[in-house]
């Protein structure tokens, strides 16, 4: 069997309370294995049990529409919760569904996608969109990262470090999305993970695009980038020109305070990185050495 390696999709930007869940999809067998249990022959029994959509999605929560790219296909929130929850341990969390490449899956050996949510963090302004410093925006998280590890070292998980860019902020001005990539490390593994994630803005808050990766995926994912914004469409009324002054509230911080991570606890500079352990997600790292002992499972079965 070739050499398997699942990239797990961690959620790194909070998930509104009013998103709801889809209808229940077809009932999933009970009681399966935790994804560093899972041999290759049951990874793909587990990966055929998933049912997918294509085409026009209406978001749960009346958040709005998404229009599945070609190439992609849309695994409902009931199915996505299953993923993120049962197999991968991430913490418990609203979701509005994930997107997968066609010729990818949750246990497979390509596998990337993106997590999408819905964060109500208020109407956030682009006007610092041409003044965006990733030199000191890097260097921020940087540090804010490295002092929070002693905490999660403390609490049993590995650290963090922040490697650098995977991809330089952008932003999209078209589509109001904004969308950057960081490589990470967990612990002294010298091996980069690529988290790369994209905001689209609304009137009231922002639709979370997040997703992690091999490396060797980021071409793919930057080219999955324009028919993936096109094809999102907020709710009548709830779009970024929507925005009513007297009326809706103001996120408290612009575009350079996403990428910072702020909308995670609110606390400090640069959270995004350094918050992972005050968000609950502590488990990212136990994940990641998951994924570590699948692969060497299968390569002892190749």
């Amino acid at each position: 069997m070739k050499k398997s390696v699942f990239a797990i999709l961690i959620l790194l930007a909070s998930t509104a309370s009013r998103t709801t869940e889809a209808a229940p999809a077809p009932q999933l067998k009970k009681n399966l294995p935790t994804a560093a249990a899972i041999s290759p022959a049951r990874a793909d029994s587990i990966n055929a049990t998933f049912r997918y959509q294509t085409g026009r999605i209406a978001l749960p929560g009346g958040i709005g529409e998404l229009t599945v790219p070609a190439g992609f296909h849309y695994l409902d929130s009931t199915q996505s919760a299953y993923v993120l929850h049962e197999l991968w341990h991430n913490p418990r969390r609203a979701n509005l569904g994930m997107l997968f490449p066609t010729d990818a899956a949750p246990l497979a050996d390509k596998s990337w996608g993106y997590i999408v949510e819905f964060d109500p963090i208020g109407h956030v302004k682009d006007a610092d969109a041409a003044s965006l410093d990733d030199h000191r925006l890097l260097a921020d998280m940087q540090r804010q990262t490295e002092g929070n590890n002693a905490a999660r070292v403390a609490a049993g998980y590995a650290p963090i470090h922040l490697a650098g860019w995977g991809a330089k902020p952008a932003y999209d001005a078209q589509h109001h999305a904004l969308y950057w990539g960081k490589l990470l490390r967990f612990g002294t593994d010298p091996t980069q993970t690529l988290n790369y994630q994209v905001r689209v803005l609304g009137r009231q808050g922002v639709l979370v695009l997040n997703a992690i990766a091999e490396p060797k995926y980021l071409p793919e994912i930057k080219s999955s980038m324009p028919a993936l914004l096109a094809g999102v469409q907020f709710a009548r009324g709830e779009q970024y020109a929507d925005f009513q002054p007297e009326h809706d509230e103001l996120a408290a911080y612009s575009l350079g305070g996403l990428v910072a991570g702020k909308a995670l606890g609110g606390a400090g500079t640069a959270a995004v990185l350094g918050q992972f352990w005050k968000a609950g997600l502590l488990a990212v790292g136990a994940v990641w050495t998951a994924v570590k002992r699948l692969k060497g499972y299968a390569d002892k079965s190749a």
